[in-house]
C-alpha cells in the first residue's frame, strides 16, 4: 500500500475539535502561553505553545499517569494534525489483522513539510547511485533534511515507548525558545511510527485495566504485573514482530518495510523495554556484529550514544551499553534497515509493566520515569542527527555506491535462484526479495553459463552489482560467520561452566530454509528474461503467471512436492472434492507422446479423475491453480508405465481433516501463533483453537488431527491424568496427533505413552584425576558435572528422508530443520516406529550456523521425525519445530504430510 501524506479536511477538524470540547473542560484551553503538558516536567525548564494541545487535553490524562491504548495514540496523532497542520502529517502504513491502523507521522519545520514528496524524491534518488551522479548526490546532500524514523512499541507489553512517542512529537511541535529543536525542526524529518504492534498492546492494555484497583500496585507478583498466556509482546498471530523483517510474514512488518523503503531514513531507532531491576541500554551494541555492516556504521553508533549519554548524565539517568543486544542477527528492527544503508539501533527501557514496579534494590520505579527515558532518548536522537545531517547523507550515498562496486569484486558477481524443485518457493523467495528492494530478473527460457546443468525457464537471475548487494549476502550466503575472537570466548565461557553469550539464531539463509538452488554466477550470464517488480507477485508471493490448462478426460494430476500444491490440496478439500494420492511413485506418458515419452509423478501426487467430481472440475482446477501458482496437468487414460495404479491399495483417499490447535498455557505461544499462521494463512485451511485445560475434558471425536505445539514446561501438568488419558483414547480411537519439540519429550511412558521416545546424553564425561598439574585441569575441576547438552541457539542442519515412508512423499533428498535447544533422541526401533527423517552425519550434518562439538557428535543419525502407530491412530513427531517464525518453508510440504495425508493412514471409526 503505498502511503500518502495529506493534511485533514475540513469535516475531520470540525468532528476532532468537537470531541475535544466534548471531554475537556473549557479552562484547559485557556492556559498562559507557557503552560507544561502536565505537573510532571519531562524536560525541565521548556516552555510550551498553548496552541498544541496536551496529551492529557485530549487523552483526560497526563503522559505517564496512564497505559494508552492505541485508540487513544491514535487520537493524540489526530489532534495533533489539526493543530498544526504546516508541521505534522500522518499516512497509514496498513492494517493488523484484527482491523487497527498502522501509521506514523512526519514532524518537521513548516518549510520541510510543504515539500514532503521533493525530499522523498530525493532520497530515492540519492538510493540509486547507478541513476545519480557524484555531482548530483552532492547537490541533494547539501540540499535534503535528515531523515529518521522512530519506532515505538513492537512488542505490544513494552508499554513506556508508545507514550514517549506522543510526548516526543508534541515537545518538538510546541517547546518554543529552544534553539536544540529549531535546529531538529529545521535539519531533520522525523518520522514517528508511534505503535508498531497495535493488537498486543490493546491486549496488555485491557489486562492492566482489568486488574487495576484503587492504587497502582509496585508487587511484581501482583496481578497487574502477571500477563495471562500469550501476554502482549506478540500480534494477533503471535509473532515476535521484532523477527519478522526479512520473513515479511505479518501485515504490520510488510506496510513498515514499504514505507522504509519509500523514505530510506538515515537513522532508525527501535525502542524497546527489559527487565525491570535494569536501567537504560543504548549503542553501541553488544559483539558480534554483523560482517556485511561497513565501517562507518559501527562508527556512528559511537556519535548517537555519547550524545545520549550527554543528555542522561544532564538529567542523572542511568545507562549501560555494549554488554547485550548484538548486532549479528539481520531479522531485527535494529538490524534491518542497516543493510539498506540505514545507522539502526536498539534503545531498551527498564519496564514498569505498569504504573509502578518494586525493583530489587527496593525502589520503585514509575511508569512516567520510563516514559521520559525514551523521550530524552529520542530527542537527544534527533539532535545528533540535525548536527550530523551531511555526514549521515554522504555516508548513506556511500554506503549504496560502494555495494554496488562490492558486487562487482567482492564474492559471486551474479546469483540464479533455480526454478528446479519447488518452483512456487522459488518464487516466493524472489517476491520476497523484490518487495525489499532488490532488482531481479525472471528467465523465460532455459539458460546455460552458471555452475553445471542449465537453469530452467522461471527461474531468477540478480547482479550483485546493485545497492542492496550486503542485504543480499545476509539472505543468500549458505554461512554468515561470527568472528573468532567472539567464538573463542564462547567456547571458553562454556569450559567454565558459563552461559553462552549468543542472543539469536546463528543461521539464516533463505535458499536453505526455503530448499532453494541458489547457485553463485562468476560472471554474467546471457539469458533471455523479464525484469520483474514486487508487484509481479501477490500477498502469497505467487508470480503473476497465466494457466493454460487443457482440459482433461480422466483425471487431473498435480505433483505433490510443493507449496503451491499444498494450497491447491487446501483449497480442493474445503470444496469437497474426491481425491487421491499414491504413496509411491508413477510413470505416465502425457496425452498424444510418443511411447516412451512421459513423467515420473512423485509420491503423493494429487488424483483428481474427473467421473467422481463435479461437471465443473475443469473450471475448478483452472482456478484453484491460478490461486494457488501449482502445476496441474490434464491426463487422458489412468494408464501407468510403471509404479502403483491409482486403485492400488497403496494409494489412499485424501479427505478433509478437523483439525485442532492446543492453545494456551503450557503451549510456547510463538509455537502455537505460528503453527496457526502457516494453516491459516499459508496453506489457507481453517482450523479449531482449543485451550489446553479444555481438551482435558472435552470429546475430540470430531477431530482427526490434534496438534502439540513446542510448550514450555510440559503438557501434563496442565491435562493432568485425565486429560493425558482423553487424548491416548483418542489417539488409539483413530486420531493422528502431531507434535513440536519440547512437545515430544511429552509422548514418553511418563506422560501420554504414546511413542517410546528417549533422549539421549553424554554419558563419557571425563574428569581430572586427583593431581592437577594444568590451568586447564584446573578449570575443569571447578566445573560441576553435568550429563546435559549446552542449548544451541538455533542452526540449520541438514536432514535425510526414509523414502520408504508414505510420510516423505515429495520431499527433497535433503532436508535443513532449524534446531535449537539441546534435545537428542535415540532412534525408534522396527518394534517401536518410524525414524521417518534422520539427521545426516557428524561431517554432513551442519549446513549453516554455529553448533558445539558434542551437540554435533551425539546428534548424527538420530531422528527428527517420528512416526509410530497407537491402536487405530498414530502419532507424527517433530524434533525441532517446523514452524518457527513461518519462514521454513523447506519443510511445508512435511508438515502438509502430518497433517493432510496422514489422517489417510490412520482407520477412525468414522470421518
Amino acid at each position: 500500500m503505498k502511503s500518502t501524506l495529506s493534511a485533514p479536511n475540513r469535516a475531520i477538524v470540525a468532528i476532532a475539535l468537537l470531541v475535544i470540547l466534548t471531554v475537556v473542560p473549557a479552562v484547559a484551553f485557556s492556559q498562559a502561553q507557557t503552560h507544561r503538558p502536565d505537573s510532571y516536567e519531562f524536560w525541565p525548564g521548556t516552555t510550551y505553545d498553548s496552541s498544541i494541545p496536551t496529551p492529557a487535553q485530549v487523552l483526560g490524562h497526563p503522559i505517564g499517569e496512564r497505559v494508552t491504548s492505541h485508540g487513544e495514540i491514535a487520537r493524540y496523532f489526530e489532534a495533533l494534525v489539526n493543530a498544526a497542520p504546516d508541521q505534522i502529517q500522518t499516512a497509514k502504513m496498513g492494517a493488523t489483522w484484527e482491523g487497527r491502523d498502522i501509521f506514523y507521522a512526519a514532524v518537521g519545520s513548516a518549510k520541510n513539510i510543504a515539500r514532503l514528496p521533493e525530499i522523498q524524491a530525493g532520497y530515492q534518488a540519492l538510493a540509486d547511485p547507478r541513476a545519480t551522479d557524484q555531482a548530483t548526490a552532492d547537490r541533494l546532500i547539501a540540499d535534503l533534511p535528515a531523515v529518521i524514523w522512530l519506532g515505538y512499541g513492537v512488542h505490544g507489553n513494552e508499554i513506556s515507548s508508545p507514550d514517549a512517542a506522543m510526548l516526543t512529537a508534541y515537545h518538538l511541535l510546541a517547546a518554543r525558545g529552544s534553539s536544540m529543536i529549531t535546529g531538529i525542526l529545521d535539519n531533520v524529518i522525523v518520522l514517528i511510527d508511534p505503535l508498531q504492534n497495535p493488537d498486543g498492546r490493546d491486549r496488555f492494555v485491557n489486562h492492566y485495566r482489568s486488574t487495576e484497583g484503587l492504587i497502582a500496585d509496585s508487587d511484581r507478583i501482583s496481578a497487574e504485573h502477571d500477563e495471562p498466556w500469550p501476554g502482549g509482546r506478540t500480534n494477533h498471530y503471535l509473532f515476535d514482530l521484532n523477527r519478522d523483517w526479512f520473513a515479511l510474514t505479518q501485515p504490520e512488518t510488510r506496510g513498515r518495510v514499504e514505507a522504509l523503503l519509500e523514505w530510506y531514513p538515515l537513522v532508525f531507532v527501535d525502542l524497546h523495554e527489559m527487565g525491570g531491576d535494569s536501567s537504560y541500554y543504548f549503542a553501541p551494541e553488544a559483539v558480534p556484529y554483523n560482517p556485511h555492516l561497513a565501517k562507518h556504521q559501527r562508527t556512528n553508533l559511537e556519535f548517537f550514544g555519547k550524545n545520549n549519554a550527554k543528555w542522561f548524565d544532564e538529567f542523572g539517568f542511568d545507562y549501560f551499553t555494549r554488554e547485550i543486544f548484538d548486532a549479528f542477527y539481520p531479522g531485527y528492527g535494529a538490524s534491518w534497515p542497516a543493510y539498506y544503508g540505514a545507522i539502526a539501533m536498539t534503545y531498551e527501557q527498564a519496564s514498569a509493566r505498569g504504573l509502578s514496579y518494586l525493583r530489587g534494590d527496593g525502589n520503585v520505579l514509575h511508569f512516567r520515569e520510563t516514559v521520559r527515558h525514551h523521550f530524552v532518548a529520542s530527542v537527544a536522537t534527533a539532535e545528533t542527527s540535525a548536527r550530523d545531517r551531511q555526514r549521515l547523507l554522504t555516508d548513506f550515498y556511500e554506503y549504496r555506491k560502494s555495494a554496488i562496486a562490492e558486487g562487482k569484486s567482492d564474492g559471486p558477481r551474479q546469483i540464479a535462484l533455480s526454478s528446479a524443485g519447488d518452483p512456487t518457493l522459488t518464487d516466493r523467495l524472489a517476491g520476497l526479495l523484490a518487495v525489499q528492494g532488490v532488482d531481479l530478473v525472471r528467465t523465460t527460457a532455459a539458460a546455460q553459463g552458471c555452475g553445471s546443468g542449465s537453469l530452467p525457464a522461471g527461474s531468477y537471475l540478480i547482479d550483485m552489482a546493485q545497492p542492496a548487494k550486503r542485504f543480499l549476502r545476509n539472505m543468500l550466503d549458505d554461512q554468515v560467520s561470527m568472528d573468532d575472537e567472539f567464538l573463542a570466548e564462547q567456547e571458553s565461557r562454556r569450559a567454565r561452566n558459563l552461559r553462552d553469550q549468543i542472543y539469536d539464531v546463528t543461521a539464516w539463509s533463505l535458499p536453505l530454509q526455503f530448499g532453494v538452488e541458489a547457485r553463485p554466477c562468476s560472471k554474467l550470464i546471457d539469458a533471455q528474461a523479464v525484469a520483474v517488480e514486487a508487484s509481479d507477485f501477490d500477498q502469497n508471493f505467487v508470480y503473476a503467471a497465466a494457466s493454460d490448462l487443457p482440459r482433461a478426460k480422466v483425471a487431473y494430476l498435480v505433483p505433490w512436492g510443493s507449496r503451491g500444491a499444498i494450497r491447491l490440496l487446501s483449497g480442493a478439500l474445503q470444496q469437497g472434492l474426491d481425491i487421491l494420492s499414491p504413496d509411491r511413485s508413477f510413470f505416465q506418458r502425457a496425452p498424444g507422446s510418443n511411447e516412451g515419452d512421459g513423467r515420473e509423478f512423485p509420491a503423493g501426487t494429487l488424483v483428481l479423475k474427473t467421473r467422481d467430481n463435479p461437471e465443473d472440475l475443469h473450471e475448478r482446477m483452472v482456478a484453484l491453480a491460478q490461486s494457488s501458482g501449482a502445476e496441474v496437468l490434464a491426463v487422458d487414460s489412468s494408464w501407468v508405465e510403471s509404479g502403483i495404479n491409482w486403485g492400488s491399495n497403496q494409494t489412499v483417499k485424501l479427505r478433509a481433516p478437523r483439525i485442532a490447535i492446543a492453545w494456551d498455557s503450557p503451549t510456547n505461544g510463538l509455537s502455537a501463533g505460528a503453527t496457526r499462521y502457516i494453516l491459516e494463512r499459508q496453506f489457507g485451511y481453517p482450523v479449531s483453537i482449543i485451550r489446553t485445560q479444555t481438551l482435558a475434558r472435552s470429546d475430540l471425536s470430531r477431530y482427526n488431527v490434534l496438534i502439540l505445539p513446542d510448550s514450555r514446561g510440559g503438557y501434563g501438568r496442565v491435562l493432568g491424568d485425565r486429560g493425558q488419558e482423553n487424548i491416548q483414547n483418542w489417539v488409539r480411537a483413530g486420531g493422528t496427533l502431531v507434535t513440536f519439540a519440547g512437545a515430544t519429550n511429552d509422548l514418553g511412558e511418563k506422560g501420554l505413552d504414546l511413542l517410546a521416545v528417549s533422549t539421549q546424553k553424554p554419558d563419557d564425561i571425563e574428569r581430572p584425576g586427583s593431581v592437577i598439574e594444568t590451568e586447564a585441569e584446573y578449570l575443569a575441576s571447578v566445573v560441576p558435572e553435568d550429563d546435559r547438552l549446552d542449548s544451541v541457539a538455533g542452526v540449520l542442519l541438514r536432514a535425510e528422508p526414509d523414502f520408504e515412508h508414505w510420510m516423505s512423499a515429495g520431499l527433497a533428498s535433503t532436508l535443513n530443520i532449524l534446531y535449537s535447544g539441546s534435545n537428542v533422541y535415540e532412534p525408534l526401533d522396527l518394534t517401536q516406529g518410524n525414524n521417518v527423517v534422520r539427521f545426516a552425519a557428524a561431517d554432513e550434518l551442519l549446513a549453516s550456523g554455529y553448533l558445539w562439538a558434542e551437540n554435533r557428535t551425539l546428534l548424527a543419525f538420530k531422528p527428527a521425525v517420528m512416526q509410530s502407530r497407537a491402536g487405530r491412530g498414530q502419532v507424527v513427531a517433530f524434533v525441532a519445530d517446523p514452524t518457527i517464525r513461518a519462514y521454513l518453508d523447506g519443510l511445508n510440504v512435511l508438515m502438509a504430510n502430518a497433517i493432510f495425508r496422514a489422517p489417510a493412514h490412520a482407520s477412525p471409526v468414522r470421518w
